[in-house]
């Protein structure tokens, strides 16, 4: 555990919310140190590497990302390093959990694996921000033919259980844009309220029907919602736009009809992000890293679904087979006490060796 622990805790300690390039230089330079892998540092930032490249097979990779969300004041040293503490088996600071810790994991079992077949590991940039590395490293071509992303999969089915996700949520955040004239209060029907057409789209957001979907057995349901309104400038004024904020929680599959609401006169829908959902298209890839939890819990561990998005939607839209399996617990992560427990630590590291073998 002592090897586990001191890389976790190195890579937690490296402030990486504004800029990941620390992060990635001691990812690279501990591949390159302790790996025969062939290792490189892409345009975008990513470290990625291969072992047996060239054996025939399917190729798994073992994905995780090494950037974080910004820390709290009290994960801060006055030296600028991020806090790290050890105490009741658990590690504590910022991207223990979210997700240094299976970083940390992976890389020792990608050093240990004695691969018949192509071996990857990559630790991406821009997760926390929309997946801007996952995206860059697949248009450059990174395209294994399993994944295991190291986010969190651990207290699903009970817990302190490591678990299997087969398949998460993805998120589409969507702008409804209400246009209308501006004209003195006093005279309200001089002008076109754009208030009033932003109402009537927030009414068929209201009624849209959220898709949901079944993956091995487990039920995703989608959710939509107004999250935001923003209209006028005075309050004398009949306003001439009014903006709409909208939160989609998408599942495989079809998406809730939003284009409805842009029947509204005047109305317009732009897209301002989409996270894709993520459903395991192996049944092998699913089965194999269930036997591996089960085997490290004495029988324990379960497939699940996740209710947020992570990169492994990006990898699986691009065709790639995917499971999500990691350290860190339901909110956990981005917390003023984000930790991971070291023992589940441990258990992944070996579910990880073993997939690699």
């Amino acid at each position: 555990m002592s090897e586990l622990g001191d890389l976790t805790e190195r890579l937690v300690s490296i402030p990486s919310h504004d800029d990941e390039t620390a992060a990635g230089d001691a990812i690279e330079d501990w591949l390159r140190d302790h790996t025969d892998a062939a290792v490189r540092r892409d345009d975008a930032g990513n470290v990625r590497a291969w072992r047996a490249r060239d054996e025939s097979g399917e190729s798994l990779a073992f994905v995780g990302h090494h950037d974080v969300v910004p820390p709290d004041e009290s994960q801060v040293e006055e030296a600028g390093q991020f806090v790290v503490e050890r105490r009741d088996g658990r590690l504590y600071g910022r991207g223990a959990a979210d997700m240094k810790g299976a970083v940390a994991a992976m890389l020792l079992a990608f050093r240990d694996a004695d691969p018949g077949r192509p071996l990857g590991f990559a630790s991406f940039v821009g997760e926390e921000t929309g997946g801007r590395g996952a995206r860059h490293a697949i248009e450059d071509g990174f395209d294994p033919d399993w994944a295991v992303v190291g986010e969190g999969s651990t207290g699903y089915s009970a817990d302190g259980v490591l678990d299997v996700a087969v398949a998460h949520k993805g998120r589409r955040a969507s702008t409804l844009t209400a246009s209308g004239a501006s004209a003195h209060a006093s005279e309200p029907d001089a002008g076109e309220n754009a208030v009033y057409r932003a109402a009537d789209a927030v009414d068929v957001v209201r009624d849209l029907d959220a898709p949901t979907a079944e993956v091995r057995g487990e039920r995703l349901a989608g959710s939509v919602a107004v999250t935001e309104i923003d209209g006028g400038t005075a309050w004398n004024v009949i306003p001439d736009e009014c903006t709409i904020t909208v939160d989609e929680r998408t599942v495989p599959g079809e998406r809730a009809d939003l284009a409805r609401a842009a029947d509204v006169s005047r109305v317009s829908w732009t897209v301002d992000q989409d996270l894709p959902p993520m459903a395991c298209s192996s049944d092998a890839l699913a089965d194999r890293a269930l036997s591996g939890v089960r085997t490290v819990q004495d029988g324990d561990g379960e497939h699940v679904v996740k209710p947020h998005a992570t990169d492994a939607g990006w990898l699986a839209d691009a065709g790639v087979a995917c499971v999500v399996c990691g350290p860190a617990e339901p909110g956990e992560a981005h917390t003023e006490t984000e930790s991971v427990s070291l023992s589940v630590l441990a258990r992944c590291r070996d579910v990880y060796r073993r997939l690699a073998a």
